[in-house]
């Protein structure tokens, strides 16, 4: 007669919510996390907004990076300026695959061209409210499922944003999105001081010049001919690809990166020591 197995069920798969996750590193990050094992609600606002000089992502872009998961990835329309959106795509996410382990606030918008004191309110406004009160947002909404997941689970709960190297040090005609990306830092490593106890981890990425639509933006902003001339910023001689960012998102969020929290992580080839 053969002894019982002692093998115990496999974990089931981590769970992580992405916001701006139809375009650039958010849907960088989506592929990544994908890769790694993991289950993805991936968000975006999928609409325009008429303070900002360029066109924003589509729900075609949204359902395609969820159509890549196999059934792993669901996408949900969610305004990072709206609590209730955030609030339904966490219950998204526990409805769907039973749990939060993740959230990674990747969403971000980008204005400018004035001196600091003339910069429009409507500039100002949306990269606050989208950049830094979207993060917070995102905290409120996914926090609470962080702290309370239910046993067993994969790996450490993580709280991930998206600063920039914006977010330590001032740029000139960029005083909203600069401000809004320092408040970044700020408020996740205050996060970090609060939820160590609970072994949630809190930690923030701060990309130099990467291949997105926003750098298409900032080009402009500086009458740039290409967005290729940012590249001597950086002691490395190239632009930082969206992969490469996900790639340092995924290993705080997973289980390498457990002893990891309070950190503002440049991954900017180098600009930030120029």
């Amino acid at each position: 007669m053969s002894e019982p197995s002692s093998t115990a069920p496999p974990l089931p798969r981590p769970v992580a919510l992405v916001t701006g996750a139809a375009r650039g590193i958010g849907a960088a990050t989506v592929a990544r996390l994908l890769a790694e094992g993991w289950s993805v609600v991936a968000t975006d606002a999928c609409a325009d907004d008429a303070a900002l000089g360029y066109p924003l992502a589509t729900r075609a872009e949204l359902d395609a990076v969820a159509a890549a998961g196999d059934g792993h990835c669901v996408a949900a329309v969610a305004d990072v300026r709206s609590q209730a959106d955030l609030d339904a795509a966490v219950d998204l996410a526990l409805a769907r695959f039973g749990a939060l382990d993740a959230a990674v606030a990747a969403a971000g918008v980008l204005a400018g061209g004035d001196p600091a004191w003339a910069t429009p309110e409507d500039q100002w406004a949306v990269q606050l409210d989208v950049n830094l009160t979207g993060v917070w947002r995102l905290a409120n909404a996914a926090v609470p499922a962080l702290l309370d997941r239910p046993g067993p689970r994969p790996g450490h709960a993580a709280f991930v944003a998206i600063s920039s190297a914006a977010g330590v040090r001032g740029l000139p005609r960029l005083a909203a999105y600069s401000a809004s990306k320092h408040g970044v830092v700020g408020l996740v490593t205050s996060m970090a001081a609060e939820l160590g106890p609970f072994d949630v981890t809190a930690n923030v990425v701060c990309p130099g010049s990467t291949r997105t639509p926003i750098l298409e933006a900032s080009a402009q902003v500086y009458g740039l001919a290409s967005s290729e001339e940012f590249v001597r910023h950086h002691l490395l001689p190239r632009l930082l690809e969206p992969g490469e960012i996900a790639a340092a998102v995924a290993f705080l969020c997973g289980p390498a990166g457990s002893a990891i929290t309070g950190a503002v992580l440049p991954v900017d080839a180098g600009m930030g020591a120029t």
